[in-house]
């Protein structure tokens, strides 16, 4: 038998190996280059790509550059300028491992040109395949540019690994989006120059703010819904801004998270978030956020993963309860508040069925005569109750929600505004206002309970002795065994006023369920998950007639009630309607 000799890997070999860990797809090139173009300090920079970065990746920026005689040494496996290897924890830049340009190298052909600040002239240097050719002299005002052609044609094997030409350009915008959210005061504009053409793919100028920035790359949309974040505990601070729960996504993709201004995509930080949106989201919806931890360099390694997409912390408790806290805090300051966006979208829905004549604008009459208008057209109209409420002393409309006006089919609370209407859905605002009821009250000094004249036997199978084994008192729930599979509710919570004592301990073996393969945040999310659902027991029907106070009280609670703008399950409680966009919608402006 003979054995395995042990032999050292050609440099070529070596590279095209460290391409495969750093270079996974065109964006990850991208992002190295435009990071080496960051940390010389460039106020712009430009990227061009052809074929989704397969033919062409071309950073240009106005950076400090690279000197002639260290441009050969910029292509050799870890040599940077960027630190002195004496420390490994204080860094401060993006790049610091000097690998991402051999790397390209050995998997493409590479150009660099560069002219350093103070230099007479610039110079370049080109690689194919890992073979380095002299550095030459060039022509360049200033910065770099660095130009990849033919990526991964020294391992074809690897192209077949890609997707298609319009995945990876979207995987370049994000990559590039990322970097533009980390640095408000550069320039980016990126560029598909494909067949010769020019389209501008996305341009952010220099902002002096990071709301700014956000605003250009995730919309005023979420900037009209974003809500501030700063906090700080232990050496860790938290800014940034979150969307409000009713303006939420169907995924994660737009989940953002930054440590020391670095891109990362980091599982615990994700879950920090989500767990900080558990109370007011579906599971089946994502929060939209870009924050940003900041703390001394030694205190987190990023030096886990070669692409430096993934941190370490030397407590992740700390960061993570920050994130979980900052956020719950901004969310119960916003009160009742809803997105923007939901209104949009009411209107949006809200088309004519052919095109409306110009109409001459006119006085808006008094209430009182368009009464006498209706009375005089409509006998009767006035006194439908299930279309109309007039209430005997007018109620303010000074407050957010107005004064409740009518309610529509037995579910729907119209209040008028100073500047506006309101559509209220009675069944989801009043869920959402007993839960916090019930949570108020759990915090407080446990939720009371009101003893049943009957106890209810309900029938749970398997489940009975689980159930007999729960801490069900602190939910205002005294439940004792009454046989083989079946217990006997003899006290269920006072709060919910008459209720199925069956339908809850139903709802509470689901919520256990649900909850078995979850990862919780801790206790007091399984907690809260049980009281969501017995706040549906509690809650004003869809079907059930209200009167004129009764309306207007809910509204005043929702007010004053923290989360209330969207229900338990995230759907916005209340649409708000501009009385400037409803005299559009009828043609009268």
């Amino acid at each position: 038998m003979i054995l395995p000799r042990i032999r050292q890997l050609d440099e070529g070999a070596v590279n095209r190996i460290a391409a495969g860990e750093v270079v996974e797809r065109p964006a990850s090139a991208v992002k190295e280059l435009v990071e080496n173009a960051l940390d010389a300090q460039a106020t712009r920079v430009t990227i061009d790509i052809a074929d989704g970065g397969r033919t062409l990746i071309r950073v240009t920026d106005d950076g400090h550059g690279i000197d002639a005689n260290d441009l050969p040494l910029a292509l050799s496996r870890h040599a940077t300028s960027k630190i002195d290897g004496s420390d490994l924890l204080n860094i401060h830049s993006f790049g610091f491992r000097g690998e991402a340009l051999p790397s390209l190298g050995a998997v493409g052909r590479l150009t660099i040109t560069s002219r350093a600040t103070g230099a007479s002239e610039a110079a370049t240097i080109h690689v194919n395949g890992g073979r380095i050719a002299p550095a030459r002299p060039a022509a360049l005002r200033g910065g770099t540019v660095v130009e990849l052609r033919d990526l991964f044609h020294a391992t074809p094997a690897r192209l077949k690994f890609l997707k298609s030409e319009r995945s990876e350009t979207m995987a370049v915008g994000d990559a590039i989006r990322r970097l533009a959210m980390a640095e408000p005061s550069v320039a980016f504009t990126l560029r598909d120059v494909s067949e010769g053409g020019d389209r501008v793919l996305f341009r952010a100028d220099a902002c002096a703010s990071l709301a700014d920035r956000l605003a250009t790359v995730l919309g005023r949309d979420f900037a009209e819904n974003a809500l501030s974040i700063d906090a700080e505990r232990e050496g860790f601070r938290l800014t940034g801004h979150a969307a409000l729960p009713t303006y939420s996504r169907g995924n994660a993709v737009h989940q953002y998270l930054f440590v020391n201004g670095r891109p990362v995509r980091d599982r615990m930080l994700t879950g920090a978030l989500r767990g900080a949106y558990m109370d007011v989201l579906a599971r089946d919806r994502h929060a939209v956020a870009a924050l940003f931890v900041t703390c001394d360099p030694v205190l987190v390694d990023c030096n886990v993963h070669p692409a430096k997409t993934e941190v370490r912390f030397r407590d992740a408790g700390i960061v993570r309860g920050l994130i979980v806290s900052g956020l719950r805090h901004a969310l119960a300051g916003a009160g009742h508040r809803a997105s923007t966006t939901v209104a949009d979208a009411t209107l949006g829905a809200m088309r004519a069925e052919r095109p409306m004549a110009p109409v001459y604008q006119m006085d808006r009459p008094s209430s009182a005569a368009r009464a006498t208008s209706y009375t005089a057209q409509m006998p009767g109209f006035a006194e439908t109750p299930s279309a109309r409420y007039e209430p005997e002393e007018d109620p303010t409309e000074d407050g957010p929600l107005g004064a409740a006006r009518a309610q529509l089919h037995e579910n729907w609370i119209v209040a008028q505004t100073a500047t506006g209407m309101v559509i209220v859905d009675q069944h989801a605002a009043h869920e959402r206002l007993v839960y916090e009821r019930l949570k108020r009250e759990m915090r407080d000094h446990g939720i009371r309970a009101q003893a049943l004249l009957i106890p209810e036997v309900v029938d749970v199978g398997a489940q009975a002795d689980r159930l007999l084994s729960l801490d069900l008192a602190q939910f205002g729930l005294a439940i004792e065994a009454f046989g083989p599979g079946t217990i006997a509710v003899r006290e269920t919570p006072a709060i919910l006023g008459q209720c199925s004592a069956k339908a809850l301990i139903t709802d509470i073996l689901e919520e256990l369920e649900d909850d078995e393969d979850a990862d919780p945040l801790s206790l007091q999310s399984r907690v809260d998950a049980i009281l969501s659902r017995m706040a549906c027991h509690g809650s004003i029907r869809s079907g059930r007639r209200m009167t004129g106070p009764e309306m207007n009280a809910l509204l005043r609670e929702m007010e004053a009630t923290p989360h209330s703008g969207q229900c338990n399950h995230g759907r916005p409680t209340y649409v708000e309607l501009p009385l400037s966009d409803i005299e559009r919608l009828f043609g009268r402006t």
